[in-house]
């Protein structure tokens, strides 16, 4: 994917339901902010602090509190002129049946890093292909409106990860392999086409 802008993304902090023994797969919609932990926090004012020499031009966020939280640290950190744009393009990927449920009911039935997840779906959820169109779009559309700028992106590790896939050309199979060795840490950025 050609791109006119410069990029960078930032998965959210650690957040509670990261640390809960269960590890439950997030609800939606939320029905409590689910808050990052302390841990979450110094995370992302790392992050800001590797960021200050990239000269950030915009910040544009998933809607839900955990991103809204990272990237209002960011701005605070890095005196970003403007405002976070919400975009929900960026939310996490929709796991339907099995929000706010244990993760392994939904690993029982969709293995880790399976490619299995590209072309199924659980029901009122949607697939990682699903997921990969709608973040992809988004970045397009984006990318059209603005020209050589330097942005930053925070949302959630799949979208992210798809994200990433989307603009190096990666197939179904690449980016599986990927996912075990490059997914984003909570907390964490890598700079997406520079």
């Amino acid at each position: 994917m050609k791109l006119k802008n410069k990029y960078i993304i930032l998965r959210h902090g650690q957040t509670t339901y990261q640390i809960k023994k269960k590890k439950l797969a997030y609800p939606w919609p939320e029905k409590s902010p689910i808050i990052l932990t302390d841990k979450g926090i110094k995370q992302v004012e790392l992050s800001a602090k590797k960021l200050k020499k990239e000269k950030i031009d915009l910040v544009y966020s998933s809607d839900v509190y955990r991103t809204k939280y990272t990237a209002g640290i960011i701005m605070e950190n890095l005196k970003v002129k403007g405002r976070v744009i919400f975009d929900k393009r960026l939310r996490d990927v929709n796991l339907g049946v099995f929000r706010g449920k244990p993760r392994e009911q939904f690993f029982d039935i969709f293995p880790k890093f399976s490619e299995k997840w590209f072309y199924e779906k659980p029901k009122g959820g949607e697939s990682w292909t699903d997921c990969q169109e709608r973040v992809a779009s988004f970045l397009k559309e984006i990318d059209k409106k603005r020209k050589n700028k330097i942005i930053l992106i925070v949302s959630h590790g799949d979208p992210l990860w798809l994200l990433e896939g989307a603009v190096k050309g990666l197939s179904n199979k690449d980016l599986v392999a990927r996912k075990k060795k490059s997914f984003l840490k909570t907390g964490s950025f890598k700079k997406l086409n520079y």
